[in-house]
């Protein structure tokens, strides 16, 4: 027997906010969680992984030791750097190796994240 990953989750300062970016940068709902200081994001129609993101006191302080990776569908890796940054992001730095090109960016947070060049 397996386990499956349920949510991915991020301590945050807004999970409003961040619950709101990432759904529209992935095409998911946001789902306010009133009863406890957090939101989600999950995938139109159900399905996993979400993304869960909770309210802490602290604020980022170093790198993160996770990052998500994501692939436009239907767009140029470009294109969707600029459609992301228009969402709230800001763009690092990018990266043109033998494995691929990608662009590290962070989200409003300070979450760094990365945009593939679709193969």
């Amino acid at each position: 027997m397996n386990s499956v990953m349920k949510y991915v989750t991020f301590d945050c300062n807004d999970p409003r906010i961040m619950s709101e970016f990432w759904s529209a940068v992935l095409g998911y709902e946001t789902t306010p969680w009133d009863d406890y200081d957090g939101a989600m994001s999950k995938p139109l129609g159900g399905g996993s992984p979400g993304i869960a993101f909770i309210k802490v006191p602290e604020g980022k302080s170093v790198k993160n030791r996770l990052h998500l990776d994501i692939e436009p569908s239907g767009a140029t890796m470009e294109s969707e750097v600029e459609r992301i940054i228009e969402l709230g992001a800001r763009r690092i730095e990018e990266f043109h190796e033998p494995s691929g090109t990608w662009t590290v960016m962070t989200d409003p947070e300070g979450n760094e994240f990365c945009v593939a060049q679709p193969e």
